[in-house]
């Protein structure tokens, strides 16, 4: 299937060749039209850089994953087509804590009557009785359970309990007993790094027992300062270990470790250095699978976005990101921010952020910037508003529903909208669940997650919706050539009564431009995906 956001649907299946002028006929001190550009960008095309990455996968092991070969090869990838389209193009590296369980951990009583207790897998597909904590060191180890200031019963109110929280806890503790600690006041990382200083084999850490902190305990270290296995269990399982005269073994096969890994940004040659354009995605997936909708899917679109307006010339620098260790907390994006002069903060006027835009039971949302919503967090900061209004006269052009979602910090513009630049973008949907009025507006199933393969292996190239994806695409290319030649950028510094209505209009012109190939595209890819696609 060749789905083109510039040309009509039977036009685009019969010359896969044609491409569209770059820019319209005008005269030669007129910008160009940023619709006619959006529309040269092509779907397929996309699905082209999706289906390198799953190679890229399929030869790593299943994964693209920081700090792993899969996402090494997948930076050097994005890298060489940025290079190709004429970008200047820096790799910047920065360490960060890595970590994986290799292999499935245990967890026995040997004493006073055996048990073996239900594992939670290294992929998470399932929860046991225990699960391995992030960042838990290695070993095999068969000793006496010590307790460690435990609370029991728990108090009535969480976070009660401060067993393993001060060094005087392990007051006479046994060298080589394997410490049980109650979850409450202090990080787990504290409470596992005092019960290692102690002389403890590995560290079991039981939730704390009021409502809502009973079930096996998840969690992470933070990262690797202890090289002992380090397990969580549910208050239960707790309560039956602190049973005098008991033994256990625990076992736990992890690399926990620094590692080095890189940003991807790319600057276009053309534009007002002072006035950057910035759009992004994160680049790694999990361990777990070969993450093609999260997020090879806005990564594949936004660099095809960028091989296009790499060749024009443009008003403002566009400057395009594809960030690494996204999936261990935004790590890429706080380092790139982080690492910015004041300067080079300011001259960001807006980040455009597109992370999972073709999940298979998608709904269209757009970042609240103006939190007219009313749910989470607050608006973005100034322009943020004037970023979602352009998403929504693109949908509304198109005649597709769309709906408002939460600036919750979970992908990477939250260390931009820290540093107060307006912010803005387009989701289809994690492990959140369609609701029934959703269905109604964008179809699919409700009651099920939007990407029921989310950090799961099956997160391939099959659990891509097209329509999502063109659809999406078509978005990104408007955004992207409406701001890189805008005179009026949004935000505080950039506006003028005069200049916001001239920035209404170009939206006006370049979404009516886009709308009737963009249809198009989104009726061709509805019509000719497979079902694992719709």
């Amino acid at each position: 299937m060749r789905a083109s956001l510039g040309m009509r649907a039977a036009v685009a299946i019969a010359t896969s060749a044609l491409v569209l002028p770059l820019l319209p006929a005008a005269p030669a001190n007129a910008d160009p039209d940023p619709g006619k550009i959006a529309q040269t960008v092509v779907a397929s095309a996309v699905k082209k850089h999706l289906r390198k990455l799953q190679d890229i996968a399929n030869a790593n092991g299943g994964t693209r994953a920081a700090g792993t070969p899969g996402f090494a090869a997948s930076r050097d990838y994005v890298a060489g087509v940025l290079k190709k389209a004429g970008y200047t193009v820096k790799l910047q590296a920065f360490e960060f804590p890595f970590f994986k369980e290799n292999s499935t951990a245990l967890l026995q009583r040997t004493a006073p009557s055996p048990k073996t207790y239900a594992p939670t897998p290294p992929d998470g597909s399932s929860v046991g009785e225990f699960a391995t904590m992030t960042y838990s060191g290695s070993g095999d180890v068969t000793g006496a359970v010590a307790d460690v200031d435990l609370m029991l019963p728990p108090g009535p109110e969480a976070n009660a309990s401060t067993s393993g929280c001060e060094t005087s806890d392990f007051a006479g503790f046994p060298a080589g007993a394997v410490a049980l600690v109650q979850r409450g006041t202090c990080t787990f990382q504290v409470k596992a790094e005092n019960a290692q200083a102690a002389g403890a084999s590995a560290v079991i850490i039981m939730n704390e027992g009021q409502p809502g902190r009973t079930d096996t305990l998840q969690g992470t270290l933070g990262e690797p300062t202890v090289h002992i296995p380090v397990v969580g269990v549910s208050f239960a399982v707790g309560q039956e270990l602190s049973a005098a005269g008991t033994t256990v073994r625990v076992t736990t096969d992890t690399t926990s470790e620094i590692r080095t890994t890189h940003n991807v940004i790319a600057d276009s040659r053309w534009g007002d250095a002072n006035r950057v354009v910035q759009l992004g995605a994160h680049l790694d997936s999990v361990l777990a699978g070969p993450g093609i909708n999260d997020n090879g899917s806005g990564s594949a679109a936004i660099l095809e976005v960028a091989t296009v307006l790499g060749k024009i010339p443009t008003r403002n620098k566009l400057r395009f990101s594809f960030w690494s260790a996204e999936e261990l907390g935004l790590l890429g994006a706080e380092h790139y921010v982080a690492s910015l002069s004041p300067a080079d903060l300011a001259n960001i006027k807006l980040y455009l952020n597109f992370d999972m835009v073709g999940s298979p039971n998608y709904a269209l949302k757009i970042y609240d910037g103006d939190d007219s919503d009313a749910t989470g967090a607050g608006p973005g900061p100034e322009g943020s508003a004037e970023i979602e209004k352009l998403f929504e006269k693109y949908f509304d052009a198109l005649h597709q529903r769309h709906n408002g979602t939460d600036f919750d910090g979970r992908s990477d513009y939250g260390p931009f909208i820290a540093a107060g630049i307006p912010s803005g973008g387009t989701f289809t949907g994690a492990e959140g669940v369609k609701t029934a009025e959703e269905q109604a507006m964008f179809g699919g199933t409700a009651g099920q997650a939007y990407d029921p393969c989310y950090h799961q292996a099956c997160d391939t190239i099959a659990n891509i919706s097209d329509k999502a994806l063109a659809l999406n695409t078509g978005a990104i290319a408007t955004a992207a050539a409406v701001y890189a030649f805008s005179r009026d950028l949004p935000g505080p510094d950039n506006r003028t009564t005069a200049a916001a209505a001239r920035t209404t209009a170009a939206t006006s012109a370049a979404t009516s431009a886009a709308t009737a190939a963009a249809t198009d595209a989104a009726t061709t890819a509805a019509a000719g995906g497979t079902a694992a696609t719709r």
